[in-house]
């Protein structure tokens, strides 16, 4: 199990951040979606929860194959996908990801949102992360996936016409007002002996790249989206959401049709007999929960999702 807690600053409130946070989080699915892999949108509705009262519910399920190192690929089928339960209490949600056939595989990330510029070493309120097992990203200067590079998401370029705020400058984090921080506690576990700490090392790599990624379409896209409504927002995320399901659906049922190379072949990493002929050693865990409310953050001996 590994945790990290990352801390990601923006050039905003958080009261403009939580209709910012739904318009972002709905464009960039859309955008990563197509060619049989992104995100499908399975639920979507309010819900309670007895300590943070009433919120939202998402379930989703992300196929991402072609974005897996070969490694992981040689283990998983060829329509794979994650399934992601967000609970949307705001400003704190809980996210957690698993896999069907995976059942020692999760992410867990707790994310509280509050108008400062990073400095609450004990935003969770339950216990204070160690300094060792915390990330300041900063949305301007730290490097993203080429791939991922857009100039129009260039933060050092971007001035907001409704807001009158940026480009952003080096250092912009210690005078900028307003400011907020985005703080993600993530605790993720892979309990497969000889490959955990390699796939635990490998989500959290991408997890930073996605939050980076993320934050500065939030900001980048200010102009969108400032000025919605809740309601607005929530029209929006249901127009998007059907436009991203039916261009993954009509990719998927395409490529049906394509035959699998004949000397492919997938497994799944539980299947006891297909990991003792690799030589890999196994440990038994107790099922995770079928419950549909969030899991009980988990507690380590030392430091977490």
């Amino acid at each position: 199990m590994l945790m990290k807690e990352y801390r990601i600053c923006m050039p905003l409130t958080v009261e403009e951040y939580k209709i910012g946070q739904l318009y972002m989080i709905s464009k960039h699915s859309n955008e990563q979606s197509g060619g049989g892999e992104g995100v499908e949108v399975v639920r979507n509705q309010p819900d309670t929860h007895p300590q943070h009262g009433l919120g939202q519910l998402t379930e989703k399920r992300i196929y991402l194959n072609s974005k897996l190192p070969s490694w992981v690929s040689v283990f998983v089928p060829r329509v794979f996908y994650v399934t992601e339960k967000a609970w949307n209490f705001y400003p704190y949600t809980i996210t957690e990801y698993s896999v069907s056939f995976l059942p020692k595989f999760s992410i867990r990330i707790e994310t509280r949102f509050e108008n400062n510029n990073g400095d609450n070493n004990n935003v969770f309120g339950d216990r204070p992360t160690p300094a060792e097992s915390v990330s300041h990203l900063d949305i301007l200067i730290d490097p993203i996936p080429d791939k991922h590079y857009k100039e129009t998401e260039d933060l050092s370029r971007w001035v907001s016409e409704k807001t009158g705020r940026g480009p952003l400058v080096e250092g912009w984090r210690k005078d900028s007002t307003p400011i907020m921080c985005s703080y993600k506690r993530v605790q993720c576990s892979f309990e497969v002996y000889g490959f955990q700490g390699k796939t635990e090392d490998f989500i959290h790599r991408n997890i930073q790249d996605i939050l980076l990624v993320g934050h500065r379409q939030a900001v980048a896209w200010t102009d969108e989206w400032h000025g919605m409504s809740l309601e607005d927002v929530r029209e929006y995320e249901r127009q998007i959401q059907e436009q991203t399901n039916s261009k993954l659906k009509s990719t998927q049922n395409n490529n049906t049709a394509t035959p699998r190379p004949a000397y492919s072949r997938s497994m799944s990493v539980t299947d006891e007999r297909s990991l003792k002929k690799m030589g890999v050693k196994t440990m038994a865990m107790s099922d995770p929960s079928t419950s549909t409310m969030p899991h009980s953050t988990v507690r380590l001996n030392s430091t977490p999702e």
